[in-house]
């Protein structure tokens, strides 16, 4: 009883204020809507809006507060994925506000590529009068379209299917006379420059394994880019269609990719079954 009798009997001046911080932050899906649950799937390119509150800011005698904010995603190595969202607070917040807090609100719009991984949310804010900061992270997971990292130029999940329109690629590269070909592909391993440009091209051409050629393409596919974000892959694809007098056999993909920027080629070949 006795410590419960001095703590009731503290002076006014000597009661811990709540501590400054971030609170409340919250993903939704629209402006004003509900918290999404932590495991929420996001994907490459959604709109995200984000709020949250700062408390236990300090005020001026009279009523005074001057805060500063950032909020700003990252990717699991800790790489920016958009240009941070900077903000301030300066108003006057008196007796009749005492449960205000200030709001933070933005939207992060993530890029078109990504790979899955856990991402983040880091809130940044600055009490100005107390010269204290303080920082919180808000973690999201990102899923979708796995692609290896690798360290030079390469071709990865070369799929085969009929149409553009197939869902699923086909199981085995097999293909009869006069059917449509069409394939997807990843290309990783390629060089940045300034502005994080990637410059990758592509040319296909079609062989049997003697090095005969029934399909070549003139001109190099691809185009330069560059952004905010260093494009972890790039994907491309493409279609032709077999002949109907093509006689059964095994024949040859290939892929030639030029990373313009790294200065790198390399060729892939792909081997598909003609019945």
């Amino acid at each position: 009883m006795r410590s419960i009798l001095l703590l009731a009997f503290l002076p006014l001046s000597l009661v811990a204020a709540a501590p400054f911080g971030v609170v409340k932050p919250v993903i939704a899906q629209s402006d004003g809507g509900e918290a999404v649950p932590a495991d929420f799937p996001h994907t490459a390119g959604e709109t995200m809006f984000f709020m949250c509150h700062i408390a236990g800011f300090t005020k001026t005698p009279d009523e005074q507060i001057n805060l500063t904010y950032t909020v700003q995603a990252f990717d699991p190595k800790g790489v920016a994925v958009a240009e941070a969202y900077k903000g301030e607070a300066k108003e006057e917040v008196g007796p009749q506000d005492k449960d205000w807090l200030p709001q933070v609100e933005t939207q992060i719009v993530l890029p078109d590529i990504l790979l899955p991984g856990t991402y983040k949310i880091v809130i940044k804010a600055q009490d100005l009068l107390a010269k204290t900061s303080t920082e919180m992270s808000v973690p999201f997971h990102v899923v979708g379209h796995d692609v290896p990292a690798s360290p030079t130029l390469t071709v990865k999940n070369f799929r085969w299917y009929h149409t553009e329109d197939d869902e699923k690629p086909l199981s085995s590269p097999v293909y009869h006379a006069g059917d449509p070909m069409y394939m997807k592909f990843d290309m990783t391993g390629f060089k940045y420059g300034a502005n994080n440009k990637v410059d990758v091209t592509f040319q296909s051409a079609l062989t049997n394994t003697e090095g005969k050629v029934f399909f070549s393409q003139p001109q190099p596919a691809g185009e330069p880019s560059d952004g905010f974000y260093p494009k972890p892959y790039l994907s491309a694809e493409f279609g032709i269609s077999l002949g109907k007098d093509f006689k059964p056999g095994t024949y040859v993909m290939s892929i030639t990719l030029k990373d313009n920027v790294g200065k790198q080629t390399y060729p892939g070949k792909f081997e598909f079954t003609v019945q």
